[in-house]
């Protein structure tokens, strides 16, 4: 079935193009586009967009785009509820029958959840650089920070307080979005994500680094992802440095944070572009590889697959 879908895209051309003049209304889906941050996300923080750039492409585009609002750290399950809540209020608001989802990294797994648990509300699921077989960065924190220590502890107040500041600047309720840092690094472990997986396992390819898995869920959704496979892309960009360092707690393509094997769920659209784990929302304030896809577009190249997809 999965090659069968796939060729019905390459036949009809919504693999995406590049260097397109777009319409007004271009991006234009039939259901609303709901954006879902990672760990340590917002939405608009001291007026900048996580997804930089990204949501008044969209609009200008014709897409009707939302920013979800969820806790910056906690559990997958949490996150997903919340997110749950929220594209609930979308459909209220909108009058529309079901959403399309994209999440970047943790937010990968956060719509997984979500497209599991009510199908009927959501048309397509897309991660962006998901966790979807866990982080080895993940994994060497979490082997560092013994569970109960005091460490722990300590850690765990110091990063709840950092997601709480993150909450206030961005204008969100941090009492009704709980902070559980502990939670959100465990939910993002290779044991932790595994046995999401076992849980939650539509879309996801049969084996890692495998890229089998549906196109169309068995729930009905649509799934796509894509993302990164390089660490230092621009010198000016002050994050890369970090990104790159952390790169090293892999063996294999990665974009910091995620590996391209990690990343992958339903239809894989590329695992390689030369973006790092924030390039790929168009971070830090635009500063990405000179010689890649601009982010933006990518993005906006999906949405007109959506809605070339009728969705």
């Amino acid at each position: 079935m999965h090659r069968i879908l796939s060729i019905v895209i390459l036949v009809f051309g919504l693999i995406g193009w590049s260097n397109t003049t777009h319409a007004s209304t271009y991006a234009k889906t039939e259901h609303p586009i709901v954006l879902v941050h990672g760990l340590f996300g917002f939405d608009e923080l001291l007026w900048v967009d996580y997804f930089y750039k990204v949501p008044s492409t969209l609009d200008r585009n014709g897409a009707e785009v939302f920013v979800a609002t969820v806790s910056p750290a906690n559990s997958t399950e949490v996150r997903g509820e919340q997110l749950l809540a929220y594209v609930q209020e979308v459909i209220a608001i909108s009058g529309a029958e079901k959403v399309n989802l994209i999440g970047h990294s943790h937010g990968g797994p956060t719509v997984r959840y979500v497209a599991s648990v009510a199908p009927e509300l959501v048309a397509s699921a897309t991660s962006v650089a998901g966790v979807n077989w866990g982080s080895p960065v993940a994994d060497l924190v979490r082997a560092g920070i013994r569970p109960g220590s005091t460490l722990e502890g300590g850690a765990q107040s110091v990063v709840n307080a950092f997601s709480n500041i993150l909450e206030l600047l961005s204008g969100s309720d941090a009492s009704a979005l709980p902070t559980d840092s502990i939670a959100a690094l465990e939910a993002l472990t290779t044991e932790r994500t595994l046995q999401f997986n076992q849980t939650y396992p539509e879309g996801m390819p049969s084996a890692y680094c495998a890229n089998d898995g549906d196109l169309v869920g068995t729930n009905g959704v649509y799934y796509f992802s894509w993302s990164g496979g390089s660490t230092y892309t621009n010198v000016f960009d002050i994050a890369d440095p970090f990104l790159a360092l952390t790169g090293f707690a892999f063996n294999e393509s990665n974009d910091g944070l995620v590996s391209s094997c990690s990343s992958h769920l339903g239809y894989v659209l590329r695992d390689d572009y030369r973006m790092n784990h924030l390039d790929e929302v168009n971070q830090t304030f635009g500063i990405t590889h000179l010689f890649e896809t601009d982010p933006v577009q990518v993005f906006l190249t999906h949405a007109n697959r959506l809605k070339r997809l009728g969705l």
